[in-house]
């Protein structure tokens, strides 16, 4: 019974790769994936990325449709950067916990309160919080862009783990807000001190979103773009991965001769994994949900990306 279900599930996917085919050649659509969705989503994606990457595909895209698989300040940030595009995204129920910890009154307050201040927001936040920012920046690029920062004194928003790791390396004054990310949370000293003990052969490679005090432990500390490639290009042959289970995909992909474990298997961000092919698959027949920003917020939530695109 299990190898006939397998068999159907396999079929399945495959007439919905196809439909998804017809749908992006009839709609000029293009498919956008975070390294953080499920492998089905990420195998049909014409870009598969991090914020900032498809951020930067979302700019420059020729396609009329945008189809956003990640959570929703990611569609957002797609539908600034290319207005005049129609911007998908499968499930609007794909939220961000962290993006949701700070709001608009509060970070008025904190930049009435440092009026020298300049405000630099991570990628991981809505519009309106863009709206608010001087420049945003992505886990990648945090410390090339507070260092372009022509102030010194920074408000930061909303992670404070992400912060922590920034404040290591640079000499600014930096308000933390206290937001953070739910999965790279959960990841705890204990848990990579047992993964240590089982896998003692193995590096462990970590994302700045986790708490300080496992940060501390990594062998290599990055974005997860920066992990890919570590892994990649590493001659070990087995890592310990303190980042969301999705990357899983690109690193199994890029490595086959490789081993990699993650760190708990609590890394699993629950609004990324909501889409699935079926959705992408429906989103594009039915040319909804669509990502809507005001354009008053938009124009001033741009200028805020469009100098993060611009730091090298």
């Amino acid at each position: 019974m299990e190898a006939l279900a397998l068999e159907r599930k396999a079929e399945m996917n495959r007439e919905l790769r196809e439909r998804l085919m017809e749908l992006k050649k009839e709609r000029n659509a293009i498919i956008l994936a975070h390294y953080y969705q499920r492998d089905e989503v990420q195998e049909v994606a014409d870009f598969r990325g991090d914020s900032f990457l498809l951020a930067q595909k979302a700019a420059q895209t020729d396609a009329d449709v945008i189809v956003f698989c990640g959570v929703h300040f990611m569609g957002e940030s797609a539908k600034i950067l290319a207005p005049s595009k129609t911007v998908l995204i499968p499930d609007e129920r794909a939220g961000c916990p962290m993006a949701d910890m700070v709001n608009v009154d509060g970070l008025r307050k904190l930049k009435a309160k440092h009026p020298n201040a300049k405000v630099v927001t991570y990628i991981n936040s809505s519009a309106e919080i863009k709206a608010e920012t001087d420049i945003c920046c992505t886990s990648a690029n945090a410390v090339r862009v507070i260092q372009s920062v022509d102030s010194e004194e920074i408000i930061w928003v909303p992670d404070k783990n992400l912060g922590h790791y920034v404040q290591q390396h640079t000499d600014k004054k930096m308000i933390i807000w206290e937001g953070y990310c739910n999965t790279h949370d959960m990841l705890t000293v204990k848990d990579v001190v047992e993964m240590k003990a089982k896998y003692p052969n193995a590096e462990f490679v970590v994302h700045p979103e986790c708490r300080p005090e496992v940060v501390e432990m990594g062998d290599f500390v990055g974005s997860t773009t920066a992990i890919l490639e570590y892994c990649k290009k590493s001659s070990t042959k087995e890592f310990i991965v303190g980042t969301e289970d999705g990357t899983g995909y690109q690193l199994r992909l890029d490595s086959p001769d490789k081993q990699f474990h993650f760190a708990t298997k609590f890394l699993v961000c629950p609004n990324m994994k909501v889409n699935n092919l079926k959705k992408l698959v429906k989103c594009l027949e039915t040319m909804k949900p669509q990502i809507y920003v005001p354009p008053a917020v938009a124009d001033k939530a741009r200028e805020s990306l469009e100098r993060m695109l611009l730091v090298k």
